[in-house]
Parts: structure tokens; C-alpha cells; sequence
């Protein structure tokens, strides 16, 4: 998901574009203001004339109903629209409100995420259980309430979209909450209590260090029992920070998983009192922007380059195996050890090499260049329909 102001047009299509070409299938954007609405086919147009085809999806709280409303070709730019049913509206208009957007995303046959947040639970309907754990004695805990209603709430959503005239196979589902054990215990319920397609994800996950091993934590267990058929990790970004580290986390965890190949693994030695140079270390940073910055090309051009394997080591214990097992991988000296670095290419040696830190990456990546040009068969231009 974005973080730019929407009605920034420039930095907005920016944004989106770069998570695009860092390997995000959907991009989500908030839909707050009137500025924020009427943005948003420019936003569209510039992508499309790029070549970035990526899913533009519309978040929504509170004013959904009337924005779409209001702004028809708002609509009609968005892929799909994400709705809280939390937080369309009180009382007797709540049900109205999300009526008028499932309305407006049926004249459409756009797709609608259903998003329950346990931060934003329809009030009403959690002091209704409440009071009814109070009345009869239920003995459950606060948390345990929260976890009911999200899944009340969920179910209860995709009747009334339903009835609304959504299709079953237009309406996503999501529960996010905060904490781990908690979104595995509320996804395993709400995945047997339901049919529908499901969004995975901390609601914050954190900074850091926090946020990628609460989530992974969490979305491995998930996806391992074959729950989940989206995923975001939540990353609350440092000032100023990339916001494509979402989407490489995301893209980790499902390549760690083994469910899908996104990029070219790169495996890096952890360093230890043998490896007290810091080249190693520069080189696999260097070796892992170095891809993800070619990955965009290559796999226009190259069938199969995402299962690349690379080994960026640091001493002679691991070094030669790991580089032995890679595509391509190097091995630099260790403490005490002969100052040059053997490289191995699909088992054997090809090469050794010396020199300053620069001269080492410069060689090295044009190693892992020549590999893929030729290794990889090239991908054949569509040709035109006559």
C-alpha cells in the first residue's frame, strides 16, 4: 500500500510504479478526500501508459459511499475496492452505506475486499456481545469477543454484499489484527466458516526487525496449512525509508516457503571471528541490489531466471561447499587464508579473483551478467496478430 497523500498525483503514480516493478500484484491506495477521488483516473492513466498494469485497488473508510458516488470515473479507474465494515457508517446507515458501494461495484463487476480490523470493529456490535457473554455467563475473555465479532462481522459483510448483488468469486475477506497467535487462531476460523478468497496480514506489524518476524511468524503458519491467497506485511516505515521493503519481505516469505520463485536467491555468509574483513558483507549487499535492480529486465527477456542461485561467502568453512551448490557463487578469504577469492559456476570452478572491493563487484556481477545471457533461453516478442 501507498503512503503518499493520493491527491499528490506525481508522487502517487511514483509510488505505485515502484512497488509495481518491485514485484507487488496489487497496489492499494487510500481514497479519503474529494482531491484524493478526483485524482485517481490521472493516476490510472499515467500507470497504464507506462505499462504498469498492476491492480489499483481503492481503500475506503467513512465517505466510501459518497466518494464513489461522487466521482464516477473514480470507479471505473479502480481494479477493486477495499471497504471496513467497521467504519461505513452508524446505526441505520450503516447498512446503506456499504449497500451503496456494493451497488456501485456490481454496475461495475468490480471485485470488493471485505476488511475487518480488530481497531475499528463495529461498536455496536461488540458491546451486543458483551453484554450477551455478561447475560449468559459465557465466561469468555475480551479477546476472545473481539476475535467473535471480527468473524461476525466478516460473515455477516459477505451476506449483505451478497444481497447487494456481488458474486460470491467478486468478495475477498480479511481479519487483521496485531498480534501473531491471534491472526492464526482468527484465520483458521474465519477459513472454516467461510468460502471466500482471504487477505493475510498483521494490521502493524511494527518496525524493523519486530515487524518482519511478527509477521512472518504469524503468515508462515498460514500459508503452510494453505490458508491465504493475498498477503501484505505491514511494515511501519523509518523516515524517509523505502517503501518497497513491504513488498521484498512479502516476496521473501513466499519464495522462503517454497510457493513461489520471485528472484534469483542470494545466500550470504553470517560472519564470524574467521571473517573479520567487511568485504563479504559489502559484496552480498551489493550483489542483492544488484539483482533486484536487474530482475525487471531480466525476466522480460529470460525464461526462468527467477530460480537463480547466488553465494556471496567469507571463509573456507562453508565457502567452497555453499559456492558449489549455487549457479554461481564466491568465496572470499577468511582470517589467515590466501587473499583471492575462487568462484564457481553450476559446481566448478571458473575463476579466481583479487583486488580492491570495486574491482571484485564490478568482476563479479559481470559474471552473474554472462550467466544469465547465457544460461537462460531467451523470451520470444509476441508477435502481432495480423
Amino acid at each position: 500500500m501507498t503512503n503518499t497523500d493520493t491527491a499528490d498525483i506525481d508522487s502517487t503514480y511514483q509510488q505505485v510504479r515502484e512497488l509495481a516493478e518491485a514485484g507487488s500484484e496489487l497496489v492499494r491506495i487510500t481514497v479519503n478526500t474529494a482531491e484524493a477521488a478526483a485524482a485517481v483516473p490521472e493516476i490510472k492513466r499515467r500507470l497504464e501508459d507506462v505499462g504498469c498494469l498492476a491492480p489499483l485497488i481503492g481503500d475506503f473508510h467513512y465517505n466510501g459511499h459518497v466518494l464513489l458516488a461522487q466521482f464516477p470515473e473514480c470507479a471505473v479507474a479502480l481494479d477493486k475496492f477495499r471497504i471496513n465494515p467497521g467504519n461505513v457508517g452508524h446505526g441505520d446507515r450503516r447498512d446503506d452505506n456499504f449497500a451503496t458501494i456494493c451497488g456501485i461495484a456490481v454496475e461495475l463487476d468490480t471485485p470488493v475486499r471485505i476488511g475487518v480490523n480488530g481497531g475499528s470493529l463495529n461498536q455496536d456490535l461488540v458491546m451486543e456481545k458483551m453484554r450477551q457473554n455478561t447475560d449468559q455467563g459465557l465466561g469468555k475473555s475480551s479477546e476472545e469477543i473481539l476475535d467473535d465479532c471480527m468473524i461476525l462481522s466478516a460473515v455477516q459483510s459477505t451476506e449483505l454484499a451478497l444481497e447487494c448483488g456481488l458474486r460470491r468469486d467478486q468478495i475477498i475477506l480479511s481479519c487483521k489484527v496485531s498480534r501473531p497467535r491471534d491472526l492464526i487462531a482468527v484465520y483458521r476460523r474465519l477459513a472454516s466458516e467461510s468460502e471466500q478468497p482471504l487477505h493475510l496480514g498483521l494490521t502493524e506489524a511494527g518496525m524493523g526487525m519486530k515487524g518482519l518476524v511478527w509477521s512472518a511468524a504469524a503468515m508462515a503458519v498460514l500459508l503452510e496449512e494453505g490458508i491465504g491467497d493475498t498477503i501484505r506485511i505491514s511494515l511501519t516505515p523509518r523516515p524517509g525509508a523505502d517503501r518497497r521493503e513491504e513488498v521484498y519481505a512479502c516476496l521473501e516469505l513466499l519464495q522462503a516457503l517454497g510457493l513461489r520463485r520471485f528472484a534469483p536467491s542470494i545466500t550470504a555468509c553470517p560472519g564470524c571471528g574467521r571473517t573479520t574483513s567487511t568485504t563479504f558483507q559489502e559484496l552480498a549487499q551489493r550483489v542483492q541490489e544488484y539483482v533486484r535492480e536487474r530482475m525487471p529486465q531480466w525476466k522480460e527477456r529470460f525464461e526462468g531466471v527467477e530460480t537463480m542461485t547466488v553465494a556471496v561467502m567469507g571463509c573456507v568453512v562453508n565457502g567452497p561447499g555453499e559456492s558449489k551448490a549455487a549457479n554461481i557463487g564466491i568465496s572470499l578469504p577468511g582470517t589467515g587464508e590466501a587473499p583471492h577469492c575462487p568462484v564457481y559456476v553450476d559446481g566448478r570452478q571458473m575463476t579466481s579473483l583479487q583486488g580492491t572491493y570495486s574491482e571484485l563487484s564490478e568482476a563479479f556481477r559481470e559474471i552473474i551478467e554472462d550467466y544469465v545471457e547465457t544460461s537462460y533461453s531467451p523470451i520470444e516478442p509476441a508477435s502481432a496478430e495480423s
